[in-house]
């Protein structure tokens, strides 16, 4: 049965931005005197609100990071896309082949507005992806993935029943908000291993074949 609403996860999904992304993070975060290597931030930081990153290297090296660190981080990365960032290969194929066929989707991400924003407009999705279908943790007062309260807000947005809903998403964090929400979930395991997406209703390596999902 074809969902009544399709929810994307952002970052890894549609837009490619997790390499810049934790490509900046690792080398900030070794630059303040906490070594992080670009596999271990994918590990620990994927799907997880910026305050992970707080917590990690204070349970990781007792330390503290300076409080301006996410924006200074922020603005770090986004210095990054604007000198090249592009959509998730198949990204732009399959919202267009959606709206063509009538089927209602969104975007619910961890990332605030200002991130998901700029992330929209470099890869050129954002005529695909108004404002008025673009939902952030922001939203539900911060509560980020794995908790449900975003995908909740969205799926309500729409006037939809979470079952009846269909996520897709790249993150370990995503899929348990997912399962949370009770809604079926599709894992994105191209940069996510999939033994990490455990959960997820089943598993897509191409962005094209969630179309295969659907009827019709």
């Amino acid at each position: 049965m074809t969902p009544k609403l399709i929810i994307f996860d952002n970052d890894g999904v549609l837009v490619d931005s997790e390499p810049t992304a934790h490509r900046v993070l690792s080398e900030y975060l070794t630059e303040l005197g906490f070594p992080f290597t670009l596999e271990e931030s994918y590990r620990h930081f994927l799907g997880n609100a910026a305050r992970t990153v707080h917590t990690v290297v204070a349970d990781r090296y007792g330390g503290t990071l300076p409080d301006d660190f996410t924006a200074r981080c922020h603005e770090r990365v986004f210095a990054a896309f604007r000198r090249g960032l592009t959509a998730v290969q198949g990204a732009a194929a399959v919202l267009t082949e959606l709206r063509g066929r009538g089927v209602p989707y969104c975007v619910a991400s961890s990332s605030d507005h200002a991130w998901i924003d700029l992330t929209l407009d470099r890869t050129g999705l954002r005529p695909l992806l108004p404002p008025e279908v673009v939902f952030s943790a922001q939203d539900v007062g911060g509560v980020g993935k794995p908790a449900p309260d975003l995908f909740l807000h969205a799926a309500a947005s729409f006037g939809s029943d979470p079952r009846d809903c269909l996520v897709v998403e790249d993150s370990p964090n995503g899929v348990r908000a997912a399962n949370a929400a009770g809604m079926p979930v599709l894992g994105y395991a191209a940069l996510t291993p999939a033994h990490r997406l455990t959960g997820a209703t089943s598993l897509v390596t191409d962005l094209t074949e969630i179309l295969d999902h659907l009827d019709g």
